[in-house]
C-alpha cells in the first residue's frame, strides 16, 4: 500500500473578487503544506467565482483571471495544487483545472461535458475539452475532471481509469436543491465501484445570487464506501490519508469497463500521462482521522441553505442591515427568524403597518416575535394614508363595486413605506412571499411584492409551516415564532374576515398540484390520473400561467427546489398555449 495525503479545500469565493479568492486559495495552500499534504484541490472556477456568467464576455475580466492564476502559481511550493480557472486559446474559453507544482503549471484539464439546462448556461461561454489527462503525483496516478464530467458513466473518469488512474479528483460548483446531496453521493459511490478508484469530490460552499452551494465535499474508496465528508454550508479543509492499493494498470478493468470498446472510449477524449513530481521520501506527521461529518436531515438542511443564501447575498453585496415588514403571519415571521439567524439581531429591522382590517393579534404577534428575537419593531399605522388614497380616487371609483383594487391600495401603501425606509437608511428590504403565493399570483405588484431579495420565494406554504415548527423546536429559549402565529388561518387582512382559502385552494392540495405542474411538468391528463380534481387542476394551471408577468417583476430569491421560478423555469409571458 502506498500512502497519499489529500486535501479538499471547501471554500466560499465571491464572484469577481479575484484578489479575495486568491487569498483564500493561498491561505488553504499554506495550511495544507504545513500538514505535508501531497495534493490539495479547490472547487470549480475558484478564482473567478462560480458562475461568473456574462463577466466572461469581458476580455479584461478573463485576462485578470489569468493574472490571478499566475499570482497563485508563483507561490505554490512543495505541494501539488489543483484549482479551477478560465483558460483561453485564441478567442475560445475553457472551464479548466490547472495542476500546479513548484511555481509551474504542469498541466491543464478542460471540462468535457458542459451543462446547459436548469440554472446552467455553460455552452454560452465555453468550448468543450477533448483530452482526459492522468497526472503522475509521486507513485500515484491521478485523474482530474470537473463537475458535470463525473455524472457520466461513460465519461472522463472511465477514460482516466483505463489509463491507469487510481484516484479521481473532481472539482465542483454543484448548487444545492432538496435531495441533491443524497443523489450526488449515490452517483459518486457508483463511479468509485464501477472504476475501482478513489473518488474525491470537492465542492464550493456559499451563496451566489439565487444559488446556494452546500459544500459537503466527499471521498469514496474503491468499494464505494464514504470515508470522509466535509460539513454542509460552511468552509472546511478536509485532509485524508489514502492507502493506494497495487491496482494492476493493465488488464484489471472492471466488468463494466471491459464492455466498452476502444472507439467508445476515444469518443470521449484522448488520454495522456503527465509527470508531476517524484515521491517524497520525508516522514509525514500524523493527522487526526478525518471525520465523516453527519448529513443534515431535510428540514434543517433547507433552513441552513436559506440562512447561508441570505447571509452571503447581503454581505457580498455590501449591505449592513435588512428590513422586514411584519404582518403577524407565518411567512414574515419565518423570514425575520432566518434574517436574525443569518445576520444577527443588530442587522435586522422590522416594521408593522396595521390597517383598519388588521387584527389586534397581528400587531401583538409581531411584537412578541421581535421580543423573542431581540430586535426593535417600528409601528407605522397606515389609516391616514389609506384615507388620503381613498379621497383622491373617490371621484373615479364612485359608482363601481369594491374589488381587489381597493384591497391592494393597502399593500401598495405598505410597499411604499418599506421602500422609503430602505431608501433612506440603506437597509435591504426582504420580500416575505412564498412559492405557493407567487405561483398563483396571490400578491400585489409594487405592494407586498416589493423587496430586494426574497428569502422564501422557492418555499411552498406547507414547507413554510414545517420550517417554522422546526425552528421553534431548535430554540433553547422556548418558542420564537408565537404559537398563535402558527395556529391562525393565513390571511392578507385586506378586507373584513379575509382568509387565503377564500381565494385559493387549501395549501395542502395546492402545493401538491403546483409540484406536479411547476416542478415535474405534469400534463392536465396526468394530473387527473393522479387523483386531483380536474376543475381544481385547471384553476391552478390558469393561475400559474397568467401570473408569469408578475413573477418576472418579483425580486430574485433562494433556489431550494429542483425547479425554481426564474432561471430554472423559463416560460414566455406572451403565451396562448393551454394544456387543458
Amino acid at each position: 500500500m502506498r500512502p497519499f495525503r489529500l486535501a479538499l479545500a471547501q471554500v466560499n469565493p465571491t464572484v469577481g473578487d479575484l484578489e479575495g479568492n486568491v487569498e483564500k486559495v493561498l491561505s488553504n495552500v499554506e495550511k495544507a503544506r504545513s500538514w505535508d499534504v501531497d495534493l490539495i484541490a479547490f472547487p470549480e472556477l475558484i478564482l473567478t467565482g462560480y458562475p461568473p456568467e456574462d463577466l466572461l464576455l469581458r476580455p479584461g475580466f478573463v485576462e485578470d483571471g489569468i493574472k490571478a492564476l499566475q499570482a497563485v502559481v508563483s507561490k505554490c511550493k512543495d505541494i501539488v495544487v489543483v484549482l479551477g480557472f478560465v483558460d483561453t486559446e485564441g478567442t475560445d474559453l475553457y472551464n479548466s483545472a490547472a495542476i500546479i507544482w513548484n511555481g509551474r503549471i504542469i498541466g491543464t484539464y478542460h471540462k468535457l461535458f458542459l451543462p446547459n439546462y436548469g440554472v446552467f448556461d455553460e455552452e454560452r461561454y465555453f468550448r468543450r475539452g477533448n483530452v482526459c489527462p492522468v497526472f503522475s503525483v509521486g507513485d500515484t496516478l491521478v485523474g482530474v475532471n470537473i463537475c458535470e464530467d463525473i455524472w457520466y458513466a461513460l465519461g472522463p473518469t472511465a477514460v482516466q481509469r483505463e489509463a491507469g488512474a487510481e484516484l479521481i479528483v473532481t472539482i465542483n460548483g454543484s448548487p444545492y436543491h432538496i435531495g441533491k446531496r443524497l443523489l450526488r453521493e449515490q452517483m459518486l459511490a457508483t463511479r468509485a465501484v464501477d472504476n475501482s478508484v478513489y473518488i474525491a469530490f470537492v465542492n464550493t460552499v456559499g451563496g451566489q445570487d439565487e444559488l446556494v452551494f452546500d459544500g459537503g465535499s466527499t471521498i469514496f474508496n474503491q468499494q464505494g464506501e464514504l470515508i470522509a465528508r466535509s460539513p454542509q454550508f460552511q468552509e472546511d479543509l478536509l485532509i485524508k490519508d489514502l492507502e493506494i492499493g497495487e491496482v494492476l494498470r493493465e488488464g484489471s478493468r472492471s466488468a463494466r469497463l471491459r464492455q466498452e470498446t476502444p472507439e467508445a472510449m476515444r469518443s470521449i477524449g484522448e488520454t495522456q500521462t503527465i509527470f508531476v513530481n517524484e515521491l517524497s521520501k520525508s516522514t509525514k506527521s500524523k493527522i487526526k482521522a478525518s471525520k465523516i461529518s453527519p448529513a443534515l436531515d431535510p428540514t434543517p438542511e433547507i433552513y441552513r441553505a436559506l440562512v447561508l443564501g441570505l447571509r452571503d447575498y447581503v454581505r457580498k453585496n455590501g449591505f449592513d442591515k435588512v428590513l422586514v415588514g411584519l404582518s403577524g403571519g407565518i411567512d414574515s415571521s419565518l423570514t425575520c427568524c432566518i434574517a436574525v439567524d443569518a445576520l444577527g439581531e443588530r442587522a435586522v429591522r422590522a416594521v408593522t403597518m396595521p390597517s383598519r382590517y388588521s387584527s389586534n393579534g397581528s400587531v401583538n404577534d409581531s411584537e412578541r416575535l421581535c421580543d423573542n428575537l431581540g430586535i426593535t419593531l417600528l409601528n407605522l399605522p397606515i389609516e391616514t394614508v389609506h384615507q388620503a388614497f381613498e379621497a383622491i380616487l373617490s371621484p373615479y371609483f364612485n359608482g363601481t363595486e369594491p374589488n381587489v383594487a381597493e384591497q391592494n391600495i393597502q399593500a401598495r401603501i405598505r410597499g411604499n413605506l418599506l421602500m422609503a425606509l430602505s431608501n433612506k437608511f440603506g437597509w435591504l428590504l426582504l420580500n416575505t412571499g412564498n412559492k405557493s403565493e407567487m405561483a398563483m399570483g396571490y400578491a400585489t405588484l409594487y405592494g407586498d411584492m416589493a423587496g430586494g431579495f426574497s428569502v422564501l420565494k422557492d418555499i411552498p406554504k406547507t414547507l413554510v409551516y414545517e420550517l417554522s415548527y422546526w425552528r421553534n423546536t431548535e430554540s433553547k429559549d422556548g418558542e420564537i415564532i408565537p404559537e398563535s402565529v402558527l395556529n391562525k388561518p393565513p390571511s392578507a387582512e385586506l378586507k373584513p374576515d379575509q382568509r387565503d382559502d377564500d381565494d385559493l385552494p387549501s395549501y395542502d392540495t395546492l402545493d401538491q398540484i403546483l409540484e406536479a405542474y411547476v416542478e415535474n411538468d405534469r400534463s392536465f391528463e396526468e394530473m387527473k390520473t393522479l387523483g386531483f380534481d380536474p376543475d381544481l387542476v385547471q384553476r391552478v394551471m390558469k393561475g400559474v400561467d397568467k401570473s408569469e408577468y408578475k413573477r418576472r417583476q418579483s425580486p430574485l430569491g433562494i433556489k431550494i427546489t429542483a425547479r425554481a421560478f426564474g432561471r430554472d423555469r423559463r416560460m414566455p409571458i406572451v403565451n396562448a398555449y393551454r394544456g387543458f
